[in-house]
């Protein structure tokens, strides 16, 4: 029998849901979620206020490219990224929203202020009210998680609290034959957990533990959840983070661009991540045993695809 992805309600019990949601993501890195009441009028709204940013000039969009930022704010124009290990760009551009920090605040150095766009109206509006709830929807399945490592309800609130948590906006443009790489090469997520909006258009693909790749294409309005590296680090890699990629479209439909809204969820920047005591035994040594930072950790993966140098 072929191995699929689950699609998990969060409106379960909250014991029942950390059984499924936890399950799935200890078999496969990754859940599909549904009922996890993010207004669908500010989803289509967020949808079309991306596309009008896309389709602004290049010279228009590359004006919010903040050189040396490491895409942490703003445009990161096509072809720039590239997977860790990987030998062709990713085709995509992106826009990351991140959470604004008051002035002097002790993160403020590792989380900058966000940038908005004068040309799409309302842009700031709209996506600063989906960030929130992205952040909402995020500390409940963390909720579930703690409980099915037999953690406390809230042991992840204040590991998550002013966390260094981004949103991207990404555009896959249509894809001309014979295209060199992908739209997004074989890669896994450097952060904790990443809820992923826009996945209905086929093209996600998570590698399984036999060597085969499976879709994942939540119905229209569920969101794709994944486990990435930060919580496989503190799990032991109990919980793993799956290698996935968007393939190229089938030929009828590489006219058509792709879009899709990841929210990655982070860490505080000063959070330290050391392995859970009750992830090691005899049979799981500590595979971690050097503790690091949140910061520390992206900076350095940060620097592996690309984004930084």
């Amino acid at each position: 029998m072929t191995a699929a992805v689950p699609l998990i309600s969060l409106s379960l019990s909250d014991a029942d849901f950390a059984r499924d949601f936890g399950g799935s993501f200890e078999r496969f890195g990754f859940a599909m979620i549904k009922d996890h009441g993010i207004d669908p009028a500010l989803i289509d709204d967020a949808w079309d206020k991306a596309r009008q940013f896309f389709a602004l000039p290049e010279e228009t969009k590359r004006h919010y490219h903040i050189a040396g930022g490491g895409g942490a704010r703003g445009y990161t124009p096509f072809g720039t990224e590239i997977a860790k290990g990987a030998t062709e760009v990713d085709l995509k551009e992106f826009w990351h929203v991140g959470r604004d920090l008051p002035a002097g605040h002790p993160l403020a150095a590792q989380q900058p202020n966000n940038v908005w766009p004068d040309e799409v109206a309302n842009f700031r509006a709209t996506f600063e009210r989906l960030f929130a709830e992205f952040d909402r929807v995020g500390a409940r399945l963390l909720s579930g998680i703690a409980r099915y490592l037999g953690l406390a309800p809230d042991f992840f609130d204040d590991s998550i609290r002013d966390g260094n948590s981004v949103m991207r906006l990404l555009h896959y443009p249509p894809v001309e034959a014979p295209a060199k790489g992908i739209r997004a090469e074989a890669h896994e997520d450097i952060n904790t957990i990443t809820l992923l909006l826009g996945a209905e258009e086929a093209g996600l693909e998570i590698l399984d533990k036999d060597g085969s790749w499976l879709p994942v294409s939540p119905p229209p309005g569920a969101m794709a959840v994944n486990v990435g590296d930060m919580l496989q680090r503190l799990t032991n890699n109990r919980l793993p983070s799956t290698t996935h990629r968007v393939r190229n479209p089938d030929e009828g439909r590489a006219s058509i661009a792709r879009y899709s809204m990841p929210f990655f969820l982070h860490f505080r920047s000063d959070y330290l991540i050391e392995t859970l005591d009750n992830c090691i035994d005899a049979d799981h040594p500590n595979l971690y045993p050097e503790p690091i930072t949140a910061d520390a950790y992206l900076q350095q993966r940060l620097r592996e695809i690309g984004l930084i140098k």
